[in-house]
Order: structure tokens, then C-alpha cells, then sequence
């Protein structure tokens, strides 16, 4: 992949020195969804799918983005940035569009990237292209613009510019994830922890419905509309809750018949999330891998049914995980009504596990589905000599 990226920056960018190669990496999230909203706990990891970015100065205001996978290219100006109607470049526009708001002294510059990131399977490919580009153009131009602005100014390009309203989880573990560790990243104050993810053999694996996230969007709004709700009620008896962060169960049950019992039940699967985010870091502190898959088990079960964001090929891919050997955690990953699970599988049965969910997943579906075996790695950085550099 990373000569394929090299050789068509050597066919289409002419007259170049050799380019600055970056490496960007899509994310999965162990446990802890909904929560990011709710200024609670994530559990990400950065993984070995990759954006490959070429990236040079050009001698004037123009820069030229080519998409190797989708062989598209796009040019425009420093002094005219403005939304593309294809979609892809709006990714790379959005970090240029804020670099010039803050006043960073950027010039024109060629980008040729691909990857391996499937579209559209939940692993953050907007993430890793605009973390990629901002780390690229800060070490191209030498910003020195810190980590912690570079995952803030990614996020507002996709928020401001792209118009996606995100969380700042996916930008965040491109940019800070590390080899063989989780991040449990606190939502609120920013604050992070590197935890252990000790044993080389367990894979995690993506399975994805192909089911097209229709509902994901409006009811992602309807959730945050109802967690917000049953805030301002508890705020009533407690001014001290800001968020639902501030909530624990003994709380929430005392005052539950203040509570709508659908707003209760959106508010109780996200105090028990972020509880189950803790109390899954200690199980990986102590290498203890079966207590943490069955949180992801216990976290699916509250998407299903407290939460209600799940699907029916969710649940019967997370039902057939759970059935093979080997497999130690299962769950559905984002924002929910498709997209995929993420599962926790020992090495030797991943063949296995593979073969059981294609086999039984088609059977009652008629449905097809692709399989990710991954692994934690890294966040954005420099490959030199075709090498990850840190």
C-alpha cells in the first residue's frame, strides 16, 4: 500500500522532492458508547487500518488532493476554500478551512493517500484522513501546533466544516493511541490513560451487517434529546448533576418517579456504561480478559434493550459470537441500527469464529457480511523508509 502511494505520487506529482509519507489509523471502541455525549468514559483504540498519505509543499497557493482508491482527484486555491460537492475533499478542505481561521502560515501542497479503512464500517475513516492531513501539513509547514490542538482542530474541521456533529473520541485515539494499550479517555476534562491490552493472543474482530445505518443519524439525536431531559429533571433535586457523569445508580433509583420510564431507561444504560468502562479498565489492569468481554456482553445487552439501538442482525451476530469457543466479548460498535460488533477472540479460533458467522449470519439473513481481524497499534505518525516512526 505504501508503494502504490509512492508510485502514484511519483506519476502525478511532477517535479517534487521526495514526499512526507504519514501513516493514519482508523479506531475501533472496546466499551463505552453513548457516553461520549453524556461527558463520560470511551474505551478506544487506535488499529492497523491505515490511511497512507504523500504529502509535499507546492511553490504557490494551490493545493491538489488525489484519492488513489477512488482515482478522484480535486484542486482549489488557499484564497477560495469552499465545500466540494463530491464528498471526499471536504475531509481535507475542513483542516485547511481551520488552519487558516487560527492564522497558521500554511502554503499550497499535493496530497496523493489510500488505505485500507473500509467506508462506512464505523472505524473512523473521516478521523484518520483529517488527523493525517493536520499531523502532515503541521510537520510539512513546522506549525508546532501540539497533539492536543491537532485532535481539537480535526474535530472542528468535521463539525464546522464537513458538518458532521462528532465527539471528539475518534480524533482523539488517532492522534494519542499507542501500541498495545486502550485509551480510556474521560470526556469531559479531556484527561487520558493508557491501559494495557497484554496478550498478543486475542484479536479483535470487526464483523459488518452491510446493513445501511437509516436510523442512526435521527435517533442519535433522539437519545441525546432524552439523556438531556432526564438531566434538567434531576437537576430539579440534585443542581449539583451537570451531566449524567454525575449520576450514579443509587441516585437515579431514588428519583426515579421523576422520570419518564423511557427516560429512565436511557439513563440508566448510560450511568451503567460509564460504570462498566471503569470497571472494564481494572479487568485489563489485572489481565483479567473474560470479565472484560463479559462487560461487553452486558454493555450490548443495554444498547438492545435499555437503550434501544441496536438491530435484529446485531443481535443475532452478537447471539452467534457468543456461541463459539474462544470468543471472550462481543458487542455492537457506534451509533447503532447497523453498521458492526466488535469482538474479543482468542487467536487460535479465529478461523472458527470466522467461518461460524459467515456460514450462520447468511442462513436466517440472506445477507452477506465482511470480517475485519485486527489489532491495536498506534496513532498518526511519520513512516520513514517505509517504517512506522513514532
Amino acid at each position: 500500500m505504501i508503494r502504490r502511494i509512492q508510485q502514484l505520487f511519483a506519476e502525478r506529482v511532477h517535479g517534487t522532492e521526495r514526499p512526507l509519507m504519514v501513516r493514519s489509523p482508523g479506531r475501533v471502541n472496546l466499551i463505552g458508547e453513548h457516553t461520549d455525549y453524556n461527558e463520560g468514559f470511551v474505551l478506544p483504540a487506535a488499529i492497523d487500518k491505515n490511511i497512507i498519505m504523500a504529502v509535499t509543499p507546492l511553490n504557490d497557493s494551490r493545493f491538489h488532493f488525489i484519492a488513489a482508491d477512488l482515482n478522484q482527484e480535486y484542486v482549489g486555491d488557499l484564497a477560495s476554500v469552499k465545500k466540494s460537492p463530491n464528498g471526499w475533499p471536504n475531509y481535507l478542505l475542513g483542516v485547511i478551512d481551520q488552519m487558516q481561521k487560527v492564522g497558521y502560515p500554511i502554503r499550497g501542497c499535493a496530497v496523493v493517500f489510500g488505505g485500507n479503512i473500509p467506508i462506512g464500517a464505523g472505524i473512523s475513516s473521516s478521523a484518520a484522513l483529517e488527523c493525517g492531513f493536520a499531523y502532515a501539513l503541521n510537520e510539512l509547514f513546522d506549525l508546532g501546533i501540539d497533539n492536543l490542538e491537532l485532535v481539537q482542530l480535526s474535530q472542528r474541521a468535521e463539525n464546522q466544516f464537513v458538518g458532521v456533529h462528532c465527539g471528539i473520541m475518534d480524533q482523539f485515539v488517532n492522534i494519542f493511541g499507542r501500541d498495545r494499550n486502550v485509551l480510556k479517555l474521560d470526556c469531559r476534562s479531556l484527561e487520558y490513560e493508557l491501559v494495557p491490552f497484554s496478550r498478543d493472543d486475542i484479536e479483535i474482530v470487526l464483523c459488518e451487517t452491510e446493513v445501511r445505518r437509516a436510523l442512526a443519524s435521527s435517533e442519535y439525536n433522539v437519545r441525546r434529546q432524552q439523556c438531556e431531559v432526564g438531566v434538567k429533571a434531576l437537576q430539579r433535586v440534585k443542581p449539583g448533576v451537570r451531566s449524567l457523569r454525575d449520576v450514579n445508580l443509587d441516585m437515579l433509583r431514588e428519583h426515579r418517579t421523576m422520570l419518564d420510564p423511557i427516560i429512565y431507561k436511557r439513563c440508566e444504560y448510560v450511568v451503567r456504561e460509564n460504570a462498566r468502562v471503569l470497571q472494564g479498565c481494572e479487568d485489563l489492569q489485572r489481565g483479567d480478559f473474560r470479565s472484560f468481554g463479559q462487560r461487553m456482553v452486558e454493555s450490548h445487552e443495554g444498547l438492545r434493550d435499555d437503550y434501544q439501538v441496536s438491530s435484529t442482525e446485531l443481535d443475532a451476530l452478537v447471539e452467534l459470537a457468543t456461541s463459539v469457543s474462544g470468543v471472550l466479548g462481543a458487542r455492537m460498535m457506534g451509533a447503532g441500527f447497523g453498521g458492526c460488533t466488535i469482538n474479543l477472540v482468542e487467536e487460535p479460533r479465529v478461523r472458527e469464529f470466522v467461518d461460524v458467522v459467515r456460514d450462520r449470519y447468511h442462513q436466517p439473513t440472506g445477507k452477506s457480511i465482511n470480517v475485519y481481524v485486527t489489532r491495536i497499534q498506534s496513532g498518526t505518525s511519520k513512516l520513514i523508509d517505509e517504517r512506522i516512526h513514532v
